[in-house]
């Protein structure tokens, strides 16, 4: 990856790679959960650290075969092991329990799939009756095993008692001078021990990330599923292969998404919701009606139902809006709440704050919530009309039905339903000149 990320924590729809395949293990039930662990350790164990996973350390590393052994110490004695890789983010459920299926039966079992260019991949061997012989890898193939297109996934079950025995064996006999685990297959085949190949139904389920290519790849097709699927139900997407959704994405009827928009953590959209292009949404709900105009971005915010939302607009973690308000270009909001009917339509700052019904906030307007140290509270009542470039310095009450004159700056509380005006007297200065500048000098011959 060319990167001081270790891969499996490398990015795929918002979570790491290897999350997507430990949520899979976690759909068999299994009695243990073991993640082996080399270079960048640490950050692994911090990144996935639950209460159902344990860490073991392969130190030195010495390939998949040796890998596996140092799992197999911190696993039950008895059962089935299931062996996987960590970047292979979307082989299904419905794979891995195929598997462990056939190695309840007592075989071995491995995932295939048919790929159109298997290069670089480990290629299933099968005699003339089509029984798998041996898994080998890239760099030991003979010229007539390069031509095959079935390849080893890195995916294996078998009973725990006959993959200890078959690992335990394992010799260092390749070009790579490390213990593969692909060379229990040809182990089992001495021992008269049945191969289950079990292929893929999609070769685009097993594909493993080894650079950054790949991983742009895996996840647009990640991303192609979750467009799929949200049409499906109903939802209408200005272009399904400019959608991202980092995380849950919930829909109602008649929602419209225009192109470019990310969606990350949990996003709850209501019927007859329409996102203009180039949203960004992170753990948000839009309630029913709702509209956001282009390139809004809306990170931990509530909004109400028919609410108007941009383009350009900020809506902040706490934000809590109410139906029928109106946020519009370059408005930010942060730890408030707007009543219902309240409009703030321009180039304003909202932090701190709450307001009541049909308030307007002026254009230019801001609550100064902040003094250097701690954030202080702005009440605006009911029916209240903040003029243009108004400073509200909080901590302040704004009464029910109030009037804030352009331009003022308030530091005391305003009363209900009365004209405030806290701004100089304007001065003409008779006779004033503006600076100029003195002329360049003339240059010289």
């Amino acid at each position: 990856m060319r990167s001081a990320l270790p891969k499996v924590l490398h990015s795929l729809a918002g979570r790491p790679l290897v999350a997507h395949l430990l949520d899979t293990a976690r759909a068999l039930s299994p009695r243990a959960l073991v993640v082996v662990v080399g270079s960048g350790a640490e950050a692994v164990r911090t990144a996935l650290a639950a209460p159902d996973i344990a860490f073991v350390l392969q130190d030195p590393p010495r390939g998949t075969g040796d890998a596996t052994r140092v799992a197999l110490d911190a696993l039950p004695t008895d059962g089935i092991t299931l062996v996987t890789i960590g970047d292979l983010p979307l082989v299904p459920h419905t794979a891995l329990a195929a598997l462990v299926e056939a190695a309840e039966k007592g075989q071995l079992a491995v995932l295939t799939a048919h790929v159109p260019d298997p290069a670089g991949l480990g290629r299933i061997v099968r005699d003339a009756s089509g029984r798998v012989r041996a898994i080998v890898e890239d760099r030991d193939l003979t010229p007539a095993q390069r031509k095959l297109d079935e390849i080893n996934t890195g995916v294996m079950a078998a009973p725990t008692a006959l993959m200890r025995r078959w690992v335990t064996a394992l010799k260092p006999g390749n070009a790579q001078s490390e213990f593969y685990l692909t060379d229990i297959v040809a182990a089992a085949v001495a021992d008269g021990i049945p191969v289950a190949a079990h292929a893929a139904a999609d070769e685009r389920d097993v594909r493993g990330i080894n650079d950054q290519m790949q991983l742009a790849a895996v996840e647009r097709i990640v991303q192609g599923r979750h467009a799929q699927a949200l049409m499906q139900s109903g939802v209408a997407l200005a272009d399904p292969a400019r959608i991202d959704i980092r995380g849950t994405l919930t829909c109602g009827r008649d929602v419209r998404i225009d192109v470019g928009c990310v969606f990350e953590g949990i996003v709850q959209l209501g019927d007859g919701v329409t996102i203009g292009p180039y949203c960004v949404l992170r753990d948000v709900a839009v309630a029913d009606g709702a509209m956001l105009a282009a390139f809004s971005h809306l990170d931990g915010a509530t909004v109400g139902a028919n609410a108007r939302i941009g383009p350009f607009a900020r809506l902040r973690p706490g934000a809590a809006l109410g139906e029928d308000v109106h946020i519009g270009n370059f408005v930010e909001v942060k730890a408030s709440t707007i009543g219902a009917g309240s409009k703030a339509n321009h180039l304003a700052y909202i932090g701190d704050a709450t307001l009541g019904r049909n308030v307007n906030f002026g254009a230019g307007a801001i609550t100064a919530n902040y003094d250097g140290a701690h954030k202080h509270a702005t009440t605006i009542g009911d029916d209240a009309s903040i003029g243009s470039n108004c400073v509200l310095v909080a901590p302040i009450t704004i009464g029910i039905g109030a009037t804030i004159g352009g331009g003022s700056t308030l530091a005391l509380d305003a009363p209900a339903r009365a004209l405030t005006v806290a701004r100089p007297p304007q001065v003409t200065l008779a006779g004033w000149q503006r600076p100029v500048k003195a002329p360049n000098p003339t240059p010289k011959d």
